[in-house]
């Protein structure tokens, strides 16, 4: 069985594999894509895999936006980290969704589901305008609680100059301190303004307020200068940089 695994998460698609194989799931890894960009890339120029694993938020924006950019012809399994999209949607437009963290469990399900059907239902092009429009339509918070000392306090967004990811710890950083967000960076970003944060990379979310500088990097990614920088170094990742310049643009 050839697959093909769309995910930026490095660890997640081992332990995909891993979870594959103690399924009794014979399998071979056509590639290991991490940025909708290169999934476009890659599903015009190959011949379309037997099942292709598609985690939802990647390096550079949403999985569904490959959708509107090619045609994908193959089943697909969503994975996702955010139950806000596990959605109806993915019951009609492929073969399931699992829920991250995934359990052993639920992958052999999907995969008894992948084995009765082993055909692409349609991905409905009015359905998937809607559920990007809902996603990205819906509103942002203007809060973010987090821990101080044994306590909790809320800070405003419009306060929060970067946050980052640490040693598997969220931190948000505003002018004069540094505080813990007990969120992914992940689920974080998702709730926040597009229009004033940025996910530059993996680890790091930056207030468009915030850039003091923007300088060439090696690569072809860019190296910004931070309000506050805290030993911190704040590099835009090669799959961001288009979008990034065109965030700043708006």
């Amino acid at each position: 069985m050839e697959i093909l695994i769309i995910e930026d998460e490095p660890r997640a698609a081992s332990q995909l594999q891993r979870m594959l194989t103690a399924c009794d799931f014979k399998y071979d890894v056509l590639n290991t894509i991490d940025s909708v960009e290169e999934a476009v890339e890659w599903f015009k120029n190959n011949k379309a895999p037997e099942l292709v694993f598609m985690d939802i938020q990647l390096a550079d924006g949403l999985s569904f936006e490959i959708f509107q950019k090619t045609v994908v012809e193959c089943p697909i399994i969503f994975t996702t980290a955010f139950d806000q999209y596990a959605i109806q949607a993915f019951k009609v437009n492929s073969v399931d969704y699992l829920l991250k963290p995934i359990q052993k469990e639920d992958l052999a399900k999907s995969l008894k589901k992948f084995g009765k059907s082993k055909k692409a239902p349609a991905i409905d092009s009015a359905t998937l305008k809607q559920l990007l429009g809902s996603i990205q339509s819906k509103p942002k918070r203007e809060g973010i609680l987090v821990k101080e000392g044994n306590a909790f306090l809320q800070i405003k967004t419009l306060d929060i100059l970067y946050c980052y990811s640490e040693d598997s710890i969220t931190f948000g950083v505003t002018l004069g301190k540094r505080f813990i967000i007990n969120e992914t960076i992940d689920e974080l970003f998702d709730s926040l303004d597009g229009n004033q944060f940025f996910k530059i990379n993996r680890g790091q979310i930056i207030a468009k307020g915030s850039i003091q500088k923007i300088e060439p990097y090696f690569n072809h990614r860019v190296k910004l200068s931070i309000t506050n920088p805290r030993d911190q170094e704040f590099i835009v990742s090669r799959p961001k940089t288009s979008d990034f310049k065109g965030w700043l643009n708006t």
